[in-house]
């Protein structure tokens, strides 16, 4: 045990008229929400990274957290699996995610990272066994270090795609022992910064296989969770091959792996490519690609991945709906990828983060799950659509259906699509 966490209690469902910031108002892990407790349905993760590793900074500062478990030591790597087991315990979370350099400090060599991995894998292990909280996904950092300056799969010296392509294995050997239910892969610099020196089509060809390689290596291993990828469009490049989820599935389709690989779709990133969430997200599950979450927000004055928790019902609310309307989780889940302000500088102000993130999220499904049991979307959008339910323009040829057009005087006359009307609908459910 530490104490940096001292005084503050486990966070417990209090209901809505409740005024203890440290309880939740809306997140009842055992209420039943179509079928599933509202804990399986939204499947919280807490994301290391931001919350135990990210030193305060941001494009023109630097650190601002003085964290006791800050250093490149193993000790300190094991005072912040403390740090973070303790936190996951007061939040309930039934899940957690981390890149291979959020959890052990970086050797001298691959050997050295190899063993400082699997030697806090053991310790991770070990944690687990007394602690509710499992693993998400795991993953590996390839953008931090300034070997991957120029890429890791894209890089254009192969020694790099080597270092990258076994720090991949043993990332997703430690998953493996982990329990872990899904592996992701995120570019963070697959991409370029000017074309001047960029081989477009042997970049990509060598990121199709790389992913190839990952596919066919967590089935030798027996691996049954999902292998993710998760898009990004820019930021630090100018450009990232996995650009958003369209242009991802059709890379998986050029390579074989659109019936091998999934998304994990990011809020923040989603805004950055020009779309909404509830955009990526549905065009994910019509794609069958749909696998897990990461939960954040850009702030909409800033020009960068921002990264903060949500606070926004009805923005929340329609991304369940798409979720939901899929399926729901499978292997997947709530992952908050998102960090406190760098002026948030006390213990209290990760944990509320997190407790106001849950509650805005349960806020959200619940309404999403109220507005598909009403079944008044679905029913306005079938209306709309209605008139190909007998049609059968897809079966003629262009010839045939101005012959039709023709003989049967068609000249329609536009209707309204009733935007305003249907986000008065939706508005009544949050």
């Amino acid at each position: 045990m530490t104490d940096f966490f001292k005084d503050i209690p486990e966070i417990v469902y209090e209901g809505t008229d409740s005024s203890n910031e440290f309880a939740f108002r809306h997140y009842d892990p055992d209420a039943q929400v179509m079928g599933k407790r509202l804990e399986d349905q939204l499947r919280f993760s807490v994301a290391y990274w931001h919350s135990f590793a990210w030193p305060g900074g941001d494009p023109f500062g630097g650190q601002t957290f003085d964290r006791p478990w800050f250093g490149d030591t193993m000790d300190h790597a094991k005072m912040k699996a403390d740090v973070a087991f303790e936190m996951f315990r007061i939040l309930g979370v039934p899940f957690f995610c981390f890149h291979d350099a959020d959890v052990r400090p970086e050797g001298d060599s691959f050997a050295e990272n190899t063993a400082r991995l699997q030697e806090m894998t053991d310790y991770f292990a070990q944690k687990m066994e007394t602690s509710k909280t499992k693993l998400l996904w795991g993953t590996a950092n390839m953008f931090t270090h300034r070997r991957y300056m120029a890429g890791a799969a894209t890089n254009p010296d192969p020694d790099v795609f080597a270092f990258a392509a076994a720090t991949v294995k043993t990332c997703l050997d430690a998953t493996h022992q982990l329990g872990g239910q899904n592996y992701v892969l995120w570019g963070g610099r697959e991409g370029y910064e000017t074309l001047l020196n960029t081989d477009l089509k042997k970049e990509r060809e060598h990121a199709g296989r790389f992913l190839t390689m990952v596919v066919d290596y967590a089935k030798k291993i027996g691996f049954e969770g999902a292998i993710l990828v998760e898009p990004k469009p820019q930021e630090p490049s100018k450009h990232q091959y996995d650009y958003d989820v369209g242009t991802v599935y059709s890379f998986l389709k050029d390579f074989g792996l659109e019936n091998e690989v999934k998304m994990n779709i990011e809020q923040g990133h989603a805004i950055l490519a020009g779309h909404s969430f509830e955009h990526e997200l549905a065009l994910a599950a019509s794609l069958g690609i749909l696998g897990s979450i990461d939960m954040n927000r850009n702030d909409y004055q800033s020009g960068w991945d921002t990264d903060q928790f949500p606070v926004s019902v009805p923005e929340v609310a329609v991304a369940y709906y798409e979720v939901l309307k899929a399926g729901g989780f499978t292997t997947g889940g709530t992952n908050f990828d998102a960090k406190i302000r760098r002026q948030s500088l006390d213990p209290e102000d990760l944990i509320l983060a997190h407790v106001g993130g849950m509650d805005v999220c349960a806020a959200g499904l619940k309404a999403a799950a109220a507005m598909l049991e009403d079944g008044g979307l679905e029913r306005m959008r079938d209306e709309r659509y209605a008139g190909w339910d007998t049609s059968d323009l897809l079966g003629m040829d262009l010839a045939a259906i101005a012959e039709k057009v023709e003989r049967e005087g068609i000249n329609p006359e536009p209707r309204s699509g009733r935007q305003e009307r249907l986000e008065n609908w939706v508005n009544r459910f949050v």
